[in-house]
């Protein structure tokens, strides 16, 4: 359960993160306060079924999401070529 109001851009953040590879769950709990079941109901109460269903099925036993089960030990790559997600509220602005 989500036990502090967030702003919209904080939301737009979190989803943000949530949906990027290398970003942990750890690091929205740090950030944001958010445990992995909390970002799990916040992507399914602010995203479309549809994309609810397919970030899910990506996130979905991917060891990147998890700090423990990681490979990689030093900091995130992020490919100069990645694109912003721009389907999110606050991006249309």
């Amino acid at each position: 359960m989500i036990k502090k109001k967030l702003s919209i851009r904080n939301i737009d953040r979190i989803i943000e993160m949530a949906w990027e590879d290398r970003t942990p769950f750890d690091a929205i709990l740090i950030q944001f306060g958010l445990k992995e079941q909390d970002v799990i109901n916040l992507m399914r109460k602010e995203m479309k079924p549809s994309s609810f269903r397919m970030w899910r099925k990506r996130v979905q036993g991917r060891k990147t999401k998890h700090l423990k089960k990681r490979v990689f030990e030093d900091g995130r790559f992020k490919c100069s070529r990645q694109r912003q997600i721009t389907h999110n509220k606050i991006s249309k602005r």
